[in-house]
């Protein structure tokens, strides 16, 4: 006797699931990071070392947080000696900043640390459903990139 397969998700159900793993998955991710910087903190000196130098607006802009709040996570990983700050070459009354050497060396580590967590678990996991999962990052970067854009 064979059972007829699931009917398929609609567009908000999985949008559901998506959410729920994903979100999990970010938090896993984090808790591997072992930097001891809280998720923003973490997630602004890893924009700034991929993006930078910024100036405290245009990190505002890319993490989505209001100016005076970037201004208070530069503050924090200024005086962790994570970052540095120059003046902004066009005006004088701006500085653009940019990871330190530490910060670049905890960013890298932290990444590595994540990667290295994600390649052991892939291990266990089927190359068919490898090759799933890497269709599904492919279209996961579209639909950011087509968000990004709109």
């Amino acid at each position: 006797m064979s059972t007829a397969p699931p009917p398929p998700l609609t567009h908000t159900e999985l949008a559901d699931r998506v959410r729920l793993a994903t979100t999990r998955l970010a938090r896993r991710l984090r808790q591997r990071a072992e930097s001891g910087l809280s998720p923003s903190l973490g997630a602004a000196l890893a924009t700034i070392d991929r993006h930078g130098p910024l100036t405290p607006s245009e990190l505002a802009e890319r993490e989505r947080v209001q100016r005076p709040t970037a201004t208070r996570i530069i503050a924090r990983l200024e005086e962790d000696g994570l970052l540095v700050r120059a003046a902004h070459p066009d005006d004088r009354r701006s500085c653009r900043v940019a990871a330190s050497d530490a910060g670049r060396v905890l960013v890298q580590e932290s990444r590595e640390r994540k990667t290295a967590y994600l390649a052991r678990a892939l291990e266990h996991v089927s190359a068919e459903d490898q090759a799933t999962l890497d269709r599904a990052a492919a279209i996961l970067e579209r639909i950011l990139e087509e968000e990004g854009r709109g």
